[in-house]
Parts: structure tokens; sequence; C-alpha cells
């Protein structure tokens, strides 16, 4: 403790009256970190105690934002589970792109009454340009930078999806879709990979999108999951080696359409069973023998089935502990769920670089908690074998 007061006593008398609160609220902040993280570990830091209960595994940097200047903070690591301070405000960063999306359609006169009462609900008032350049700098720069990092080791499982935004385009409101990645890597843990604005999902624009997300280094992928729009498909297959997963819950909304209002539950059941197999080819068996039962009263569905069995299907031969979270793209739902929500606040967007700044930042705060979760998506033990890399592997056990 008196090391802490003779370091406390030096800070106060060598930093410029300007700077001593940041600086005090800095020291404060660790101090309270490592007390915290000292208590998960059982133990202070270099202290060799037998009773410790985890490691230590160096720190991550992190900016804080606080009344008196963004504050540099060391949060420390731990080699077993995960540590996040509490004081820290997790969606910080999302809230103020939100915040500069507003601004910076009030400042460029799109202001309407639904954005004149947002600005007021949100406490703001008197919006200079010089305000909106500062926080909309900040935030470009800290989105780009997560957005265009380099993708390393191998990816197994790559989830993508879209959804839509309204912006103005010369004089107009247009529709434009955000695509978005997330996979999981060899370690079992989940990522968002990227994200990306165009005109429609087109072959071209999936393909472009696929083939960035490869020269930042994806690779190893497995299995592609997504819906079954046109063009992702042909892009899969023109930039990756790897199968191609239907999402099933868009596919069984497809065929209750076909089933008609009175066959649906009937329908649904059916094709459960072959969901329902324990490996590949059983449920391959139980899929034909489905559609030959339906072929006599509903030809098209059966017809239907034939065709979208291989991609349906194709999760039944990755392990049977993975196949809940690979047979459609729920995975992305609720991520998507919290663009939509924000998104919906701000209406139209002024144009393209608002949206990526409040995507981008929702999608850069979602990768920060999944980050400090203790549990893999994937456990270490089922994901390894499917890495490419054979430096990857699972220690050996002692006979």
């Amino acid at each position: 403790m008196t090391d802490e007061m003779m370091n406390l006593r030096a800070l106060v008398e060598k930093t410029p009256d300007a700077d001593l609160l940041r600086e005090m609220i800095g020291f404060a902040a660790q101090r309270l970190m490592d007390l915290e993280v000292e208590g998960l570990t059982g133990a202070a830091y270099g202290e060799k105690n037998p009773e410790r209960l985890a490691q230590r595994n160096g720190y991550r940097d992190r900016a804080w934002e606080t009344r008196a200047g963004t504050v540099e903070l060391r949060i420390p690591k731990l080699r077993k589970g995960s540590y996040f301070p509490g004081f820290l405000e997790p969606r910080r960063i999302a809230e103020k792109a939100l915040t500069a999306v507003v601004q910076e359609a009030y400042v460029q006169g799109i202001s309407t009454r639904s954005v004149d009462d947002l600005v007021k609900a949100m406490g703001m008032s008197g919006i200079s340009k010089s305000q909106v350049s500062r926080l909309c700098e900040e935030i470009d720069e800290k989105v780009k930078a997560f957005l265009t990092r380099p993708i390393e080791g191998d990816w197994p499982y790559l989830w993508i999806d879209a959804t839509y935004v309204k912006v103005r385009q010369n004089g107009r409101i247009v529709s434009v879709a955000v695509i978005i990645a997330v996979g999981v890597n060899n370690d079992g843990r989940r990522e968002v990979l990227g994200m990306d604005i165009g005109p429609s999902e087109a072959e071209t624009f999936w393909t472009a999108f696929l083939r960035k997300l490869a020269r930042r280094g994806l690779r190893g992928v497995k299995l592609v999951i997504s819906d079954a729009h046109e063009g992702i498909k042909a892009a899969v297959t023109k930039v990756f080696s790897a199968t191609w997963q239907r999402c099933r819950v868009h596919f069984m909304r497809n065929v209750l359409a076909h089933a008609g209002r009175q066959g649906r539950r009937v329908v649904s059941a059916f094709i459960a069973t072959a969901f329902a197999q324990d490996d590949a080819e059983a449920a391959r068996v139980q899929w034909r023998r489905i559609a030959d039962q339906l072929r006599p009263k509903l030809p098209k569905l059966a017809t239907f089935l034939d065709e979208a069995e291989t991609d349906v299907l194709a999760y039944m031969t990755f392990p049977a502990q993975h196949r809940v979270k690979l047979h459609s793209t729920n995975p992305l739902e609720r991520l998507n769920g919290e663009i939509k929500r924000r998104t919906e606040v701000v209406g139209i967007f002024p144009n393209e670089d608002a949206i990526v700044r409040l995507v981008g930042a929702i999608l850069l705060e979602q990768n920060d908690e999944w980050a400090v979760q203790r549990a893999r998506y994937m456990t270490l033990e089922t994901i390894a074998p499917l890495s490419d890399d054979p430096t990857v592997s699972l220690p050996a056990i002692a006979s």
C-alpha cells in the first residue's frame, strides 16, 4: 500500500493540471481491475500460491471514454475463463454511433418531426458540424480497424446473412443490403468476421464479399450456412472449397407454403422425422421415404423435397454435437434483431458511411461480448479435428 501511495503522490506532482483528473481515474481503474483479478485468480500479481485458481495471460488494450477524456486501460486476461471490468459500458460505442447518425442527419438538413423528437429525447441541442465530425471520426477509426483486421487460423464454420436498411442516394430513398459474416474458429470461439453494403444480394456482390474475407486470411472453411437466396450458393462454390448448408428454418417456411393450410402440421411432423435421425445416411433414407409418401397427393412438394435434399441435410455429415447450431442461420438471428432494433430508430440513413458506422459499432460490441464469454461456442474436443492446420491438435492423454 505504501508503494501505491508513493506512485499516486508522484503522479500528482509530475502531471500537468489539465491531465491530472484523467490520470487519476486511470490509476484508480487499473488498481480496481487488479484487485478484481486477484480475487478471481486467488493470488496477487507474480505471487506463487499453491491455492491459485487461474493464471494471468497478459493484457488487452481498451480505450475508456470518460467525461474527463479518453483513458487508456490495460485489461488483464486469464488463461482459463474471462474477465471484463464491470465499470465499463459495453454498449457505449454503438450508442455513440447511433447519436452520430442522428446528428449527421440533423446537420445535413434531413430532419423530420421524428428525427427532431429523437434528438430532443436524447437530450441534444445546438449540434455543430465540428461536434459531429469529431464524434464520427473517432467511431469510424475503431470500426474500420475492426472490419479490416487480419483473419488468422482455420474457420470451419461460416454463417452469412443479410438484412435491409433504407438510405438516401442522389435525392432518393432506396433499400440496400447489409450482409454479415460470423465464423467459428478451430479454438471453438465465435467472431464477427465482416460486413458489407450493396444494392442487392446478387451473385457478384456475394462473390466480392467472400473474396474480401479470403484476402484478409479466411481459410479452412468446411461449411457455409445461409438462406437459399439466389447467388449465395454460386458465390460459395467460386470462393471456397466448402459444403453449403441451406437454412433449415427458411426451408421449412417454403415447404409449409407448398403444403396448404390443411396439411402443414402433418407435413411438418413427417419432415421432422428425417431431422431426428442419428446419421446422414439414415436421414437421407427417411427423407426419400417422406417424399415418396407425399408424391401421390402433393407432387410439387415431393419434387421440392427431391431438389432440396442435399442442401438441407448437408449439416448431418458434421459432428453430432455441432448440428443444433449448424442447420440454420439462427445463431445470427439475435444479432440481426439487435441491428434491426437500432437501425429502425434511425429510419432513413443519410448515407452509406452512417450505416457502416452504426452497424459496424454494433458488430464490434457483439464481438467484444463473445470474446469475454467464459464458455467456448463449440468445445475444443469436437472442433479441433476439423482443422486443416496440422499444428492444431489436442494434448495426448497419458496412458
